[in-house]
């Protein structure tokens, strides 16, 4: 089968809040989480091929394992192809909690099913992770289960976020295991819409992270992160997913790239982005 080369952007995954509410009988946590997506992220590019292969490039390309495992050559075992050749140019931090390889699976995925018609099925899709499902959706979602149980959120409002990653591994089984407490409230029902961004932010600050605790105590530089983001002004300051990547919202874009140069420091990724209120587009 032949195809056009094609590339799309695999955005950052963030999660505005991020509920634990209780545990499976085969140790999966159940999850409600308010999930957006920014307009930066990694770039995904496939081509037709005689084999599969993946090159990685860009600026965060060393340790990115190239391998079997990649999600993204695993996204695209999923499909009946004699093979495709995989580019991947990364720009964000791996093992973040902002899904880049959860994003990057996704975007193969997707970009294989507008070129050879072919979908896995939804248990396919979700043995990649629980963040590729919601991921391969684009779309500001409430998330549920184990990943699988997706609804719509209501339309964000123009809102722009700063991401803050200092540069620590969060072993993402560590600050599970580390949870005091794995049946907590879910999340409160999504109203008819969003006022402005200031109403989205005030009922985000009612939402928890419940992973942000145990993450901070594993890795204290996330306190200082969230600190360092408060102190700029933003209208919300929180962790996303497991760790170690924190956000802060702002109402302009202004505001947001005021604040990225203000939390500058060694070590430190900051990035300033818009959030995506529709799917990626190529």
């Amino acid at each position: 089968m032949t195809f056009d080369p094609a590339a799309l952007t695999a955005r950052a995954k963030v999660n505005l809040s991020l509920h634990v509410t209780g545990r499976r009988g085969d140790g999966y946590h159940l999850l409600d989480s308010f999930v957006a997506f920014t307009d930066y992220g990694d770039r995904v590019a496939i081509a037709p091929a005689t084999g599969l292969s993946l090159t990685v490039t860009g600026p965060r390309a060393e340790g990115v394992p190239t391998d079997g495992g990649n999600l993204c050559l695993r996204a695209a075992r999923l499909f009946d192809l004699p093979g495709v050749a995989i580019t991947l140019d990364k720009h964000l931090p791996a093992a973040a909690g902002i899904g880049g390889g959860s994003a990057d699976a996704a975007a193969v995925i997707a970009l294989l099913w507008q070129a050879t018609g072919q979908m896995p099925g939804p248990e396919a899709v979700l043995t990649l992770g629980a963040d590729v499902p919601v991921c391969l959706s684009g779309l500001p979602s409430r998330m549920r289960g184990i990943g699988e149980d997706l609804s719509p959120a209501p339309a964000l409002p123009p809102l722009w976020c700063v991401l803050v990653n200092p540069g620590v591994a969060v072993p993402t089984g560590a600050v599970f295991q580390a949870l005091h407490e794995v049946e907590n409230p879910p999340m409160a029902d999504f109203p008819d819409h969003w006022a402005g961004p200031a109403a989205l932010c005030d009922w985000l600050a009612d939402q928890r992270n419940d992973l942000q605790p145990p993450a901070c105590t594993a890795q204290p530089v996330i306190a200082e992160v969230l600190e360092a983001i408060a102190g700029t002004g933003a209208l919300l300051s929180r962790m996303s997913g497991s760790g170690a990547t924190c956000f802060g919202l702002y109402d302009t874009p202004e505001t947001a790239d005021r604040a990225a140069q203000a939390l500058t420091r060694p070590g430190w990724w900051v990035q300033a982005s818009a959030l995506a209120s529709g799917p990626a587009t190529p």
